[in-house]
């Protein structure tokens, strides 16, 4: 403990010898005893007593600082994803707690673990439009899981407990702890740090009906074409062999959403593709066609629904969740099984047949086959002289043989990488799935590498969304994060392009971007980098980057008007995916 926060006055009693201690000294302790080892932050006038008392914890704590609070959250975003631990934030009052809305909410739908810590005016300010002052807590209410406002530092250390313990138990989420200035420098009597480990009236995991685990045990027994969508909740259950135990027991054909990907390796023989709008043909058409849907770990979101009137109307539904809010809020569950499917999967496993449907695969097999010949097989080895961003991604797996960690900005290199690129290990694929946040990829990329520094952390971003966050270039500068930055760049916001070609009669409404030479910016940030237009480059320029030791960027120009198939257009049902153009 700091030797300059904590003063010598020490009293006896008779259960705890406690210590003096200010506000500011009790949040860093708790975040020690959280096990926390790294913090994104940007300080500020009403946070500054926190970072004045973290100036003596610099061996124990390692402060990363961001740009733009912005990049402060999706780095603990990026962090959390890679790491399986809670993201910790720092921002300050006013504009800097505003700033991190974005990363809230995205962290809300996405169910990301991340607790924020605000600084906030003097206690007797509040209220009176101080200099920057902002009800931070009514402004993130809608986007955070949990949040509070602390005036006095005797809460610090069980409030804090509350905060690590909401977020990262049950469905995870961000929480955000306002602390005014005046509970920041206060000394106060403390006792120590206790864990929290449970909330009355806060039941993070519901409790598991077996009743419902035997009925969904019988209708997947008497299925004849079941079929299993998993998402991310596979992954935050930490559930991923519990998971590949219970499809492979079952035979079962298994589609993953985009935040699922890689909960098991892409190439997984009972892996039948990704689900959603620029997802595989299989998997979409053939949810109209299965009688047992299960649902695993996934919301219905609908970008995988399509039309609800039309989803899967045939089929019973079994949706094994843990939150019991995503049950029947859009598909009607045939058999609900609430909760940690870490949990009710081994209970499912237990009870189900071993199994194979050899006709009911092969007609995933058949759809594949068909998508192979009219998409994937141009996409991915083009005649044209023009660069596909398929093809990059090809190149890019046969480097990194699906060991590296893919963080995607969102469009459409977003689509396109989620739909090419091969993991072989979980908590591999980093992307803004249910906000689709532009700007998200490098920021996050840089916590995702220190989430896990052990592996390579490439982000895959377009030209129009880097620009948004590329100031966090000074973050790889000053910090040295090993990130490979792969720009595909098509010099148009590519996805709203896309739309707006087959939609709205090519009507291309302020989508064409004019950006600086991102080489040259990213020499100005001493970041090595290099810029390519031809095929027989790319290979050699991916290995180049790959194998550069430290941060490198390298810009890849691909086809302007390249479109992403297959698409279910919107207004449709999921059975209603075009593969072409010539389709709509």
């Amino acid at each position: 403990m700091s030797t300059v926060e904590v003063t010598a006055k020490k009293t006896s009693t008779v259960k705890k010898e406690t210590t003096q201690v200010s506000g500011s000294v009790a949040v860093l302790e708790a975040f020690i005893a959280e096990g926390v080892d790294t913090i994104f932050g940007y300080p500020g006038g009403a946070i500054m007593p926190i970072y004045d008392a973290l100036y003596d914890y610099n061996d124990r704590l390692k402060h990363i600082l961001v740009r733009h609070e912005q990049g402060a959250i999706h780095a603990a975003q990026g962090y959390a994803r890679t790491s399986g631990e809670v993201g910790v934030v720092f921002a300050t009052s006013g504009p800097g707690a505003t700033n991190l809305v974005t990363g809230l909410a995205d962290a809300m739908i996405d169910s990301t673990a991340v607790v924020c810590v605000t600084g906030q005016v003097f206690a007797h300010l509040l209220g009176t439009d101080a200099f920057q002052e902002t009800d931070v807590i009514n402004i993130t209410t809608p986007v955070t899981k949990w949040n509070y406002q602390i005036t006095d530092a005797t809460e610090i250390p069980h409030v804090l407990a509350k905060a690590f313990y909401i977020a990262k138990s049950g469905r995870p989420g961000p929480v955000l702890i306002d602390i005014t200035k005046n509970a920041q420098l206060q000394l106060f009597e403390y006792s120590g740090y206790n864990k929290c480990d449970h909330i009355r009236s806060y039941r993070p995991k519901p409790i598991v009906r077996k009743e419902y685990i035997e009925e969904a045990a019988k209708l997947i027994n008497s299925a004849e074409k079941p079929f299993v969508i998993f998402g991310q909740g596979v992954i935050l259950g930490k559930a991923e062999k519990e998971f590949k135990a219970f499809i492979e027991k079952s035979g079962i054909p298994a589609a993953w959403t985009i935040m699922g990907m890689s909960a098991i390796p892409t190439d997984h023989p009972l892996g039948v593709g990704m689900l959603g709008m620029h997802g595989n043909y299989g998997p979409n058409v053939l949810t109209n066609e299965c009688d047992v849907l299960i649902a695993i770990g996934m919301r219905f979101d609908d970008r995988v629904t399509g039309r609800l009137d039309k989803y899967a109307k045939q089929a019973k539904v079994i949706h094994l969740d843990i939150d019991p809010a995503e049950v029947d809020k859009n598909v009607k569950a045939t058999v609900p099984v609430w909760g940690d499917c870490k949990e009710t999967l081994p209970l499912l496993t237990e009870l189900v047949e071993q199994k194979v449907y050899p006709q009911w695969i092969q007609k995933f097999k058949d759809y594949q086959q068909k998508e192979e010949e009219k998409v994937i097989h141009e996409e991915l080895n083009p005649k044209g002289e023009v660069l596909t961003m398929g093809e990059v991604i090809r190149e890019l797996n046969e480097l990194t043989q699906g060991n590296a960690i893919i963080v995607t900005d969102v469009g459409q290199h977003q689509m396109v990488a989620c739909r090419y690129a091969k993991f072989n290990q979980t908590k591999s694929n980093i992307t803004s799935g249910g906000l689709g946040t532009m700007g998200f990829a490098l920021p996050a990329a840089i916590g995702a590498a220190y989430g896990d520094p052990s592996r390579t952390t490439v982000a895959i971003i377009g030209d129009g969304g880097f620009q948004m966050t590329l100031q966090e270039l000074g973050t790889i500068m000053q910090f040295k994060p090993n990130v490979k930055i792969l720009i595909l760049n098509n010099q148009f916001l590519g996805m709203v392009r896309q739309w707006q070609q087959l939609f709205h009669e090519k009507r291309y409404s302020f989508v064409d971007i004019t950006s600086p030479d991102f080489v040259q910016v990213a020499k100005g940030f001493n970041i090595p980098g290099k810029r390519i237009h031809e095929r027989k480059d790319v290979k050699n320029a991916l290995k180049e980057m790959l194998d550069n030791d430290g941060s490198y960027l390298l810009e890849i120009m691909v086809g302007k008007e390249n479109n992403v198939f297959p698409m279910v257009p919107q207004g449709r049902g999921v059975a209603e995916i075009v593969l072409s153009k010539d389709d709509l």
